[in-house]
């Protein structure tokens, strides 16, 4: 086992004053400025660090954190003695571009099942990938239970059709808050038209079953086929997908060269890619805006310059009261924990924290503290949680 020195250190806040676009271009617009930080500080605890993590979950009951690195390996990690674990079991996976290993969720019933899902990029023929999703039992072992396995990995849903690339495989993993559905956000992979194709499922939000078969009242289950999975579509690349506590779902979704979208996604919404958009391509030639096509969903949060969205989570915890029901958005380019307040189904910026370096995940603790994780290589978990008391 291996113990990790923690170092705190408290975080200035300061307005962001420069956005960059979603995948490292300039973002384009006249935007305001970024809003100014809020005068809720927070202290920040460096707690360890890892090889391009790409997410995190926080295990039911216990509050230890599991942690998926892109080249394919699993960690954990017990934030209340700072006792690092290994997981195997992970599945191979295709490294490259955003390709690796993505998502990890606990399922409904883990307590009881142990059950637990991933999300990663399998290869295909040729030179084509896409994504898959699993689950396997998960049992862990060793003097302070750090060892663990991930037993039965079978694979429940797969991306269709593959095709070349290694971008936008979006594959978020989230459930229904009755436990009783999986959804999965399926990127466009960088190929735009299949958000609109009803024939393959990239682009699209998908509800299945638990076993990962189409759940019954989909918009489309009367169709039969792969349209039988489709929850919503006309998506870009989905990267956090989430319920609030309201029941309603939610996704943040980067778009081309500006134009980022929180959108509440709603079944049988078409969300427009790459029809409409608020950004432009990376070549500069123009998309027409949400405005001007009514039958599309508009986003009810729109960003440009972007903020390039790494993952989200609601604060539901108590350490920060007036954060109760908020949206937490990590940014990549942006450099920045975004925090979006909401008044029913409409939302808004309430400030953007400067984190000082790309923020890829974000987490609620069982004790109420948030854990955010940096990008790429060396990439840290920090825990956020309020000053002192004077």
């Amino acid at each position: 086992m291996t113990m990790f020195k923690h170092t705190s250190f408290a975080l200035i806040l300061s307005p962001l004053a420069l956005a960059t676009a979603s995948c490292g271009h300039a973002a384009s617009g006249d935007s305001p400025p970024a809003p100014a930080a809020s005068d809720a500080p927070f202290i920040v605890t460096e707690e360890t660090s890892y090889d391009e993590p790409w997410a995190m979950a926080v295990e039911p009951g216990t509050g230890r954190i599991f942690v998926t690195e892109k080249g394919g390996t699993i960690r954990n990690y017990q934030p209340a003695s700072g006792v690092e674990g290994t997981v195997s079991g992970a599945p191979k996976v295709d490294y490259g571009g955003q390709g690796g290993l993505g998502d990890i969720a606990f399922a409904p019933d883990y307590e009881t099942s142990r059950m637990v899902y991933l999300s990663w990029a399998e290869p295909g023929q040729g030179d084509t990938r896409g994504a898959a999703v699993g689950r396997g039992t998960l049992s862990c072992g060793g003097e302070n239970d750090e060892v663990c396995r991930i037993e039965g990995l079978e694979v429940i849903w797969r991306q269709t059709p593959k095709v070349t690339g290694r971008g936008h495989y979006s594959h978020r993993i989230t459930f229904s808050p009755d436990g009783q559905y999986l959804f999965i956000a399926s990127g466009d992979r960088q190929k735009m038209d299949p958000a609109q194709d009803m024939s393959g499922n990239l682009g699209k939000i998908v509800r299945l079953n638990l076993d990962g078969t189409p759940a019954a009242g989909n918009p489309l289950a009367e169709q039969g086929g792969i349209a039988a999975q489709f929850w919503s579509w006309g998506h870009r690349n989905i990267l956090g997908l989430a319920f609030d506590g309201e029941g309603r779902l939610w996704d943040v979704e980067h778009g081309p060269r500006g134009g980022d979208e929180l959108n509440l996604v709603k079944p049988g919404s078409n969300y427009g890619w790459p029809v409409v958009s608020d950004g432009i391509h990376y070549n500069g030639d123009p998309i027409p805006d949400h405005a001007t096509r009514a039958e599309f969903a508009a986003p009810v949060v729109g960003w440009t310059p972007v903020i390039a969205p790494g993952d989200m989570a609601f604060y539901t915890g108590g350490l920060f009261p007036d954060w109760q029901g908020d949206l937490l958005i990590t940014g990549l380019g942006s450099t920045a924990l975004v925090r979006v307040e909401f008044d029913g189904e409409n939302a808004h910026e309430a400030a953007r924290y400067d984190m000082g370096a790309r923020i890829r995940d974000v987490a609620v603790g069982i004790d109420g503290e948030i854990f955010v994780i940096e990008d790429g290589d060396g990439g840290r978990l920090l825990r956020l949680t309020p000053p002192p008391v004077e």
